[in-house]
């Protein structure tokens, strides 16, 4: 995972390190979708990395896509972003406790702090007698630019 404030340079170094460690080839499609997702400052579905992968590699084939980012999700380095209408899109991993906030006109993607959250947490657990291991908080509304 990724602190917030790496280049997308420094991102696609990284995660390319990471995967050759963890055995896996250093293909062209890799690379191609690496350097999309690595770049990107919103959450992009898996058609929107195909089309923006394509550009740099024209016969990258959609398959490769999915199983590329099955790989990157596997390791850490992205994660998924649920959208309310059921479709999925990829962002960057990240270290620390944060939370997403998500545009839904441009899509544009930003991450806050959210440790104020231990209380509610801690009520919800208590009152519920479930242990909470994890959890992921995503807001969508507006970002400043598209109100």
């Amino acid at each position: 995972m990724d602190d917030l404030n790496v280049t997308s340079d420094k991102r696609t170094h990284n995660w390319l390190d990471t995967l050759r460690s963890s055995g896996y080839r250093l293909t062209e499609p890799r690379q191609a979708v690496i350097d999309v997702l690595a770049k990107s400052q919103r959450a992009l579905n898996a058609t929107e990395i195909f089309d923006l992968a394509r550009e740099e590699y024209s016969s990258l084939g959609l398959v490769s896509v999915y199983r590329t980012l099955e790989k990157l999700e596997e390791l850490e380095l992205i994660q998924k972003v649920h959208h309310p209408d059921g479709c999925q899109s990829f962002i960057a991993g990240f270290t620390g406790h944060q939370h997403l906030l998500i545009c839904q006109v441009c899509g544009q993607t930003e991450f806050f702090e959210g440790d104020d959250l231990a209380t509610l947490i801690e009520h919800v657990s208590r009152e519920s007698g479930f242990t909470i291991e994890e959890h992921w908080l995503q807001f969508f509304g507006l970002c400043a630019k598209c109100k």
